[in-house]
Order: structure tokens, then C-alpha cells, then sequence
């Protein structure tokens, strides 16, 4: 059922706010912001903000901003990562009169209905949040559809994103909750370094519907400064064996379950709390905590491991 309260009278051409985090963006930035300023149906207002970067992205924005009425930049500042430069945006954007939030790289290409799509399919299914597949694609001319839309499980919002970030838009209500929460707990926010993957868990965590696309509604850039990319081929995986050997991943899920409130669930507070016993229940719970059947073995095999590395749980311990 849709999140009591959710609200779904908008106007008739949908206001969208578009938050657009760039760094050393200016290479891609010209066709991006083109593809989102021309999206059909709805009225776009782009909000930018530039971690400092040193190829001319704010002063180019800020040109584009005094051409077009529909651009604004916020001041520069220094955040170190997308995550950061995200939660600045939901917190320092006023988006009370727009009907709809979406997140935008710099370096993406939108495909014409991306935001009227999404608008469309939250209406239909009464739901408060939208992500969607993707087309990855490289410079050497490959492409490969992205498939995030398998069915939700029980606690995979504790575990990973609905899909890409840039693939986002939040109903007016979630974006408000998301916006006061964010400003709230500024401190602890700004220690995730995942947004998509926060912002999914807190949505699901109160109640919130959310849906997935199967569609894709955007060409995903791949390229060597992608701070994350798609997860496919041997080196994503050797990645995703570190994160768990390290106990990284998990003691992200940890920190973004307590602060959304997930960790007081029965299967998360005796899984991520519980030592390798947990690990244990976590792993036999694979099913719950991730969307594709593929991800699923992974994680088991993943909480196994985990749970062999006594370097990593010490030092979780110690942190407590």
C-alpha cells in the first residue's frame, strides 16, 4: 500500500527539480544538461552544484545559468565524493514547489521521456519512488543493458540500491521527509558514501513504495573516473570480493540500517550485530537481502567470508 499521507495532486505539466552533482564535468556536461532541458511533458528546473574542480565545470554552468532561466548553481564548495555533493543539494535546494525531485550525473545522455516516464509509472502504481535500468555504455562503441528491475525483496534496501542514482525521482512528500532527515543529521549522513543506496533504504524504511523500471531510461557513461560504475566483468567482481574480505560493505549497511532505523529489525539486529553467528543468518537469509538470484550467492558467500576474517570483525568491535 502506498505510504499514508502520499500526496498525488501535481499540476498538469509536473514541476521537476533536477539536482545535478558535477566535478570535472565539463567535457560531458554540454550534452547531458541539453538531454535534461529537453525532457517532453514536464517543467525542468536544474539545480547544480560543483565540488571544486579545476577544467572550467563552474564557470561554464554558471554561463549556461545566465542564458537560461531553468539553471541554477549553487555555490562551490569542497565535498570529496557524489555522495557528499548529493546530501548538500537535498538539503540546501528548496523544492517546495515542485511535484517531483530527480538526481543527475554529469555525464549521462537522458533519453526524451526519462521524467515523464517516471511520473507516469509513480502515478499509476501510487508509489513515492522511481529508479529505473540503464545502458552502459564506453567510449569503444559497447553497450549493455543494466537490470536492476527484479522483484524487491524483504531487506534488500538494507543491503543495496534500487539501481542508479541518476536513474531517481522522489514524489514531492519523500523528497520533503528525505530533505528534513538529510539537514537533520547532516554528520551522519555525510559518513555514507553510497546516496542511492541511502536514499532507497530510507525510503523503504518508512513505508514509502518505491518501483523499479524496467525500462531503461538513460545511457550510463562508463569511463575511468567513474566513481562508481556498472557491476559486470572480472574486475567488478575482484572489487566486490575485497569489500567483503575487508568488511567495508558490510559495515556500510550497518551504519546506513542505524540510521534509518532498520537495525532495530529482528533479522538485521541478529545478522549485521551478531558476530559471525549473525553473518551465519544473514548468509542463510540471502534470498531476503538481494534482488537478482545472482546477488544472492554472492552474498552468501560473501557472509561466509566475512565471517572467517577475524582481522575484520575485531576491528568492527573496536569501533563500537
Amino acid at each position: 500500500m502506498a505510504h499514508p499521507g502520499l500526496s498525488w495532486t501535481y499540476s498538469a505539466r509536473p514541476r521537476v527539480a533536477v539536482l545535478l552533482a558535477a566535478y570535472n564535468g565539463l567535457r560531458w556536461l554540454p550534452v547531458q544538461l541539453a538531454s535534461i532541458l529537453s525532457q517532453l511533458e514536464v517543467d525542468v528546473t536544474v539545480f547544480a552544484s560543483v565540488d571544486r574542480s579545476d577544467d572550467g565545470t563552474e564557470d561554464w554552468l554558471h554561463e549556461q545559468a545566465r542564458r537560461d532561466p531553468r539553471i541554477a548553481v549553487l555555490p562551490a564548495g569542497r565535498f570529496g565524493g557524489a555522495a557528499a555533493n548529493f546530501f548538500r543539494l537535498l538539503r540546501d535546494v528548496d523544492c517546495a514547489a515542485f511535484d517531483f525531485v530527480s538526481l543527475a550525473d554529469q555525464d549521462d545522455l537522458w533519453l526524451p521521456d526519462k521524467l515523464s516516464r517516471a511520473v507516469g509509472r509513480l502515478a499509476r502504481e501510487q508509489a513515492a519512488g522511481y529508479s529505473a535500468n540503464v545502458i552502459a555504455f564506453w567510449n569503444d562503441g559497447r553497450t549493455q543493458v543494466v537490470n536492476k528491475a527484479q522483484a524487491q525483496t524483504v531487506l534488500d534496501f538494507v543491503f543495496e540500491a534500487a539501481g542508479p542514482g541518476c536513474t531517481y525521482v522522489l514524489a514531492h512528500d519523500l523528497a520533503a521527509a528525505l530533505k528534513t532527515f538529510v539537514s537533520d543529521h547532516a554528520p551522519e549522513v555525510n559518513q555514507v558514501y553510497l546516496h542511492d543506496w541511502f536514499i532507497y533504504a530510507f525510503a523503504r524504511s518508512r513505508g514509502y513504495r518505491w518501483t523499479i523500471d524496467p525500462a531503461p531510461c538513460l545511457h550510463y557513461r562508463q569511463h575511468a573516473t567513474n566513481q562508481v560504475g556498472v557491476n559486470t566483468g572480472l574486475q567488478a567482481l575482484l572489487r566486490r570480493a575485497r569489500m567483503a574480505i575487508d568488511g567495508s560493505a558490510f559495515a556500510q549497511a550497518e551504519m546506513i540500517a542505524r540510521l534509518v532505523g532498520a537495525d532495530r529489525l529482528p533479522q538485521i539486529a541478529s545478522g549485521l550485530a551478531g558476530g559471525r553467528i549473525g553473518l551465519l543468518r544473514l548468509a542463510l537469509r540471502a534470498r531476503q537481502c538481494r534482488r537478482r538470484p545472482r546477488d544472492q550467492v554472492y552474498f552468501f558467500f560473501a557472509c561466509l567470508v566475512y565471517a572467517l576474517n577475524p582481522n575484520a570483525l575485531r576491528g568492527r568491535r573496536s569501533e563500537k
